[in-house]
């Protein structure tokens, strides 16, 4: 007799497994978040990918990396010691011949780039030498896009992180509490929300130099109180469930319960909100760039460029790439916000899997043969 093996035992996959595979089988919100994390990492690869210096240079047998240090005009035989203008004609001949060479990113122009030795005016349209146009002051349009694209992802994760941060304590503290300090609170966030936001940016923005961690600042300040409604309803709802009072049983202290237990299981509403509040972190530096009332000038940026082409109507590839890169941004992360509100949940997901899934009907037994006497 042969032994026979153990019947495996199934292995139960936990709550975060299981959230990713309803995410996984929502195709568009799971191709949206490889999307947008690769246009990403190409923005953050702005300077090797565009940039009006070249990644390597072997000039006279000497190796030379300009894509991270400046070098002077001198150093390549010029006339003068300032820095070194790599779309010069002569400058370009210097390092491209007599067995010299330089290495060149895929675009050829920085977002700061002007191009002096441009055969038409400005603004130009798309050409073998920039690809999207450049824009009233001959800049490179594609350049300005890609590094714009990464200012605003970088700004709408900043904001992203701070509302995470103040709108989960804030709303941790009074669902958790309850009572008078939640009564308090309340009025307290409905005074501040009524606080005119853009009269505050407006004024703010007369008194100090545009910035970015200015602009972050007073966002910030605005930003985390829908978010504190949701974990405020997730807290009041978890403190009296039986495991919160079998912590308090055992002696945990407040702050134990609140962030080893509670917390946890109120990540549902943080989690599916991160998209949301990132594009609309996009979309309102990009309207305070539009305004006026955004970054300094020599920031690249989205609304900036929608501002020239609203202003040059007729140089129609500014404000169709810009529009097209804004709205792309803002569709990827509403794909990817909808993925994960489906995702967490797990009412929806149960449901989906029972109308996907048809139960099996045993097939008809083949009638028996006749038997003939």
């Amino acid at each position: 007799m042969t032994a026979h093996a153990p019947h495996a035992v199934p292995h139960s996959m936990s709550p975060r497994q299981r959230a990713w595979q309803r995410f996984r089988h929502n195709r568009l919100g799971y191709w949206s978040l490889i999307l947008f994390v690769l246009l990403f990492v190409f923005s953050m690869a702005a300077e090797v990918l565009s940039s009006d210096r070249p990644l390597v240079v072997r000039y006279k047998g000497e190796w030379y990396f300009p894509i991270v240090k400046v070098y002077p005009e001198t150093t390549f035989d010029g006339d003068f010691p300032t820095r070194t203008d790599y779309l010069d004609p002569f400058i370009r001949e210097r390092i491209t011949t007599h067995g010299n060479f330089a290495v060149f990113p895929p675009n050829r122009y920085s977002y700061d780039t002007l191009n002096y030795f441009a055969k038409e005016p400005n603004p130009a349209p798309p050409s073998a030498d920039n690809w999207l146009g450049t824009d009233d002051r001959g800049r490179d349009v594609l350049a300005r896009l890609l590094y714009g694209f990464r200012v605003s992802v970088l700004f709408g994760m900043a904001l992203t992180v701070l509302g995470v941060l103040i709108g989960t304590l804030t709303g941790a503290l009074m669902g958790f509490f309850g009572g008078r300090f939640d009564l308090m609170s309340q009025r307290a966030i409905e005074v501040w929300s009524s606080m005119p936001e853009l009269y505050l940016l407006i004024i703010f923005a007369s008194i100090f130099e545009p910035s970015l961690s200015l602009l972050i600042i007073l966002l910030s300040l605005f930003g985390w109180m829908g978010l504190s409604d949701y974990v405020r309803a997730e807290f009041y709802r978890n403190r009296s469930l039986d495991y919160v009072k079998a912590a308090r049983a055992l002696g945990l202290s407040n702050a134990q319960i609140m962030w080893r237990h509670i917390l946890p299981n109120s990540l549902t509403p943080v989690i599916t909100f991160l998209p949301f509040r990132m594009s609309a972190a996009i979309l309102a530096l990009t309207s305070l760039d539009f305004l006026g009332l955004g970054v300094p000038p020599t920031t690249p940026s989205l609304g900036e460029l929608l501002a020239q082409g609203k202003a040059n109507l007729d140089a129609w590839w500014i404000s169709v790439s810009t529009f097209a890169v804004l709205v792309v941004t803002l569709l990827l992360l509403t794909f990817m916000g909808d993925a994960l509100r489906d995702a967490f949940d797990t009412r929806m997901g149960l449901a989906q899997l029972r109308g996907r899934v048809r139960p099996k009907v045993p097939a008809a037994a083949a009638p028996a043969p006749e038997v003939v006497s």
